[in-house]
């Protein structure tokens, strides 16, 4: 069977398990919708975390930024997985001890105000939107190339496909589709590493294969070869890095306190029973995030070597069927400058290919010349990655406006029934303004991402760690700095990110120039951060502490009694 074939069955097949999944587990009430009635078992929690956690970014651009970044797409791999690290065992048992449904929730009761709920608010569907225009974008990219439609077609598909399982099931459904979809995406990654690891170097561990010696017999390790190859056409060292350290420090940490808060990640740890049950689910998903994490490395160095002996010097008419496949979707494109029919692939001004990022993973067992089910799975694992992520954000989103604005805000006395139609009503509506993100994308998937930590870094994170360690932490100053630490971070983005703020006439390298310490934007999410911090502390000063209930709750909800349930507030 051919890799179209193959790609119709398995996504076909995934697609109908994910959708049957759904009709079986959908959502009766609105406890069910939120949090999936609070009963998930630490393991299918853990999983649906993970799935939850990997999204298009970690399966698709992640392997391809450390393929084309070298070295310093180790920030990426650090900031991320410490991240989960700082989230799991720092915010996640007393956000669940506290027992709200969202980060909103938690925001408007520790602050007692419903002011601090809609500033939240704001603050999750910025960082949501954000950051689910980058799964669409990854949605868009499999489907063009596999499915062989256009990218803009490829993400309504995907649209469909979200708002079917998100509207219908809710946390409940998405719970156990996203149990289905990390199976999915964990095989599908590791199966083509697996393969090219022992076509490569001998050795069926990818993470010990990218560190072993070719099997041609000449004695040279691979990372070495790579390195050569990289200094031969003019690249940076591949194994050496060109970011200078200070923003390698602030990417890191922008992205490791953007993970602590990131609301559809937070939000999982309210779907298990007990506190205990929260840690345990941390864990599991450590390990499963991890597996990934420690393999995206081998891959980057296998596909970046394989495209480059596969491409460079070579007569373009000699170009296996992978090359046209992904040429005619656009992310590939070949400028035959000197008009010799030879592409000159290199870091000069006569580079005649275009590589986009995103195409790395996808592409790489078809440039391995791998079977085509291998192919076709990889597919499918873009895919599921993607979607689970996406179902994630839309359910925060969702929830944001029928729980935190609608019930909490604006109709205090709304139905039951009122407020799950109001939540699937909000899901339908975010589906349309993500596709219209995936569309019109503002940069390849891991950009985009990156920069949705920064904001999740500037606003939530200090809110919910004063909000939690700091007991006098008022109202007031909790608001003061998640409007400047967000609006600190929006105009960084927009001037050294799109140019906003002279016209999109500057150069990209211009703006790289007058970055503010040498810091980039999406590292920038760290300074926003510390100013957020300065500023909540400084105001707290000038305001009355918080009511002695307020109080009284935060010294409850630190006391570790890790193996009781849940106090409910």
């Amino acid at each position: 069977m051919s890799v179209q074939l193959w790609t119709y069955l398995l996504v076909g097949l995934t697609f109908g398990l994910y959708i049957a999944i759904a009709i079986w587990s959908r959502a009766a009430s609105t406890k069910e919708f939120y949090v999936a009635g609070g009963g998930i078992s630490p393991w299918a929690n853990g999983l649906a975390t993970a799935a939850d956690w990997m999204s298009a970014a970690s399966f698709i651009s992640m392997a391809g930024l450390i393929s084309f970044m070298g070295y310093d797409g180790s920030v990426y791999l650090m900031g991320w997985t410490g991240g989960y690290v700082l989230l799991a065992l720092l915010l996640a048992p007393y956000l669940r001890k506290f027992g709200q449904f969202t980060v909103p929730d938690f925001v408007g009761e520790r602050y007692y105000s419903k002011s601090a709920r809609v500033v939240a608010v704001l603050c999750a569907l910025l960082v949501s939107f954000t950051y689910v225009a980058g799964q669409m974008r990854g949605v868009g990219v499999v489907f063009s190339r596999f499915l062989e439609v256009d990218i803009n077609t490829g993400v309504i598909i995907g649209m469909i496909i979200v708002l079917f399982y998100a509207v219908l099931g809710g946390m409940k459904g998405i719970t156990y589709t996203q149990v289905a979809q990390f199976c999915v995406l964990i095989f599908a990654f590791m199966v083509p590493a697996i393969f090219i690891s022992i076509q490569m170097t001998g050795n069926p561990i990818p993470q010990l294969g990218m560190g072993s010696q070719l099997n041609d017999g000449s004695g040279t390790y691979l990372l070495e070869r790579l390195n050569g190859l990289s200094q031969e056409l003019g690249f940076a060292n591949y194994t050496e890095g060109s970011k200078s350290r200070i923003d390698v420090f602030a990417i890191t940490l922008a992205l490791m306190v953007g993970t602590a808060g990131l609301p559809h990640v937070i939000v999982r740890f309210f779907t298990v029973k007990r506190v205990r049950d929260a840690r345990k689910s941390a864990g599991i998903a450590l390990l499963c995030i991890a597996l990934l994490y420690t393999t995206a490395p081998a891959v980057a160095v296998f596909a970046r070597t394989n495209l480059i002996d596969t491409v460079n010097s070579k007569p373009y008419n000699t170009m296996p069927e992978w090359f046209k496949n992904w040429e005619a979707t656009g992310l590939l494109q070949f400028d035959d400058k000197n008009q010799d029919g030879i592409i000159q692939y290199n870091a000069s001004s006569q580079n005649e290919l275009q590589v986009d990022r995103d195409i790395m993973v996808l592409a790489n067992p078809e440039i391995a010349d791998l079977p085509p089910w291998v192919v076709a799975l990889v597919a499918a694992g873009g895919l599921a990655a993607a979607l689970s992520t996406a179902a994630g954000l839309l359910l925060v989103i969702s929830s944001s406006i029928s729980h935190d604005l609608i019930k909490k805000v604006f109709r205090p006395d709304i139905s039951e029934k009122g407020e799950l139609w109001s939540a699937r009503l909000a899901a339908a509506l975010a589906v349309v303004v993500a596709g219209y993100f995936g569309i019109n994308p503002p940069g390849f998937v891991a950009a985009v991402v990156a920069l949705a930590f920064g904001l999740a870094a500037a606003s939530f994170f200090p809110a919910i760690i004063l909000g939690i360690f700091y007991k006098k932490m008022n109202r007031e100053g909790a608001i003061s700095g998640m409007i400047v630490g967000i609006s600190l971070m929006l105009f960084y983005m927009l001037k050294f990110k799109f140019g906003l703020f002279d016209g999109g006439k500057t150069a990209v390298a211009e703006l790289q120039e007058s970055w503010w310490w040498g810091i980039s934007p999406e590292g920038f999410g760290s300074i926003a951060m510390v100013v957020n911090f300065i500023v909540a502390l400084t105001v707290n000063r000038f305001y009355p502490p918080p009511p002695k209930e307020v109080q009284a709750l935060v010294e409850e909800i630190r006391i570790p009694r890790g193996a009781g349930s849940a106090h409910q507030h």
